[in-house]
């Protein structure tokens, strides 16, 4: 992955707060996510897609990439182990979206995705670039329907656990290590699933936000081949 930079733009006006969507000086790495984002279908991400009836509870996630000491890199969290929905995984930032993030499904999203990651990790939003949002997904076991938001860490800022009764830690994850096929293995749960997980900073990284990385390593390009018969099971309580 080079360094370098984007000027194609692809702007989205956002009804509120000047919230837009940009592809503008993006570093050149980033071009097969942008590709990717701009031509995914639903269920290439997932076989989980939300309700046709309209349940569920929407939500946003904020994707975002940085560059760190070892090149570009992900942030992510760990969820205190007291929560009651997926309590103790590392996660992407995110939450519910509140009624004054505005409508679903336009800007609501990313000022969801923005507002919650400040919430839980202390950034600074004013460097962070939107650039991209992908399809919404479903979670099946607590409801929510998510829109991935795709951001990148123009100007990094200190991060860390606001809340520790909701986060645990914030960390950032090398997407050299997410590549790196001994970091992969597939998570079997009793109750039958089976997904692709990443064993990186002390942490098992599964569920859906192992999925969502696992499809953007896959269509930007970047996966290598890794053994999916390496299983690493889970208990009941997962």
């Amino acid at each position: 992955m080079t360094r370098g930079t984007r000027d194609e733009t692809t702007a989205a006006p956002a009804a509120r707060e000047g919230l837009t969507l940009t592809t503008t000086g993006l570093p050149a790495w980033l071009e097969p996510v942008v590709a990717a984002a701009g031509t995914v279908q639903p269920r290439q991400l997932s076989r989980f897609l939300p309700p046709e009836d309209g349940r569920g509870r929407q939500s946003a996630v904020l994707i975002l990439f940085g560059e760190g000491p070892r090149g570009p890199e992900l942030l992510l969290q760990e969820r205190a182990g007291t929560l009651r929905s997926h309590a103790g995984q590392p996660s992407f930032p995110g939450g519910a979206l509140d009624p004054e993030d505005g409508d679903p499904h336009t800007t609501g999203p990313l000022r969801a995705a923005l507002r919650e990651a400040v919430e839980e990790t202390g950034l600074d939003p004013s460097g962070v670039q939107l650039f991209g949002v992908l399809p919404r997904l479903y979670i099946p076991v607590s409801e929510f329907v998510v829109s991935p938001v795709l951001g990148w860490w123009r100007e990094p800022s200190p991060v860390g656990a606001v809340d520790p009764a909701e986060t645990a830690r914030v960390f950032t994850v090398p997407v050299a290590d997410l590549t790196d096929p001994e970091n992969r293995v597939t998570v079997v749960h009793p109750g039958g699933y089976q997904g692709p997980a990443f064993l990186v900073e002390s942490a098992l990284v599964w569920g859906f936000t192992a999925g969502v990385i696992d499809r953007i390593l896959h269509f930007a390009g970047w996966e290598l081949p890794w053994d999916r018969s390496r299983h690493v099971p889970l208990d009941w309580r997962a």
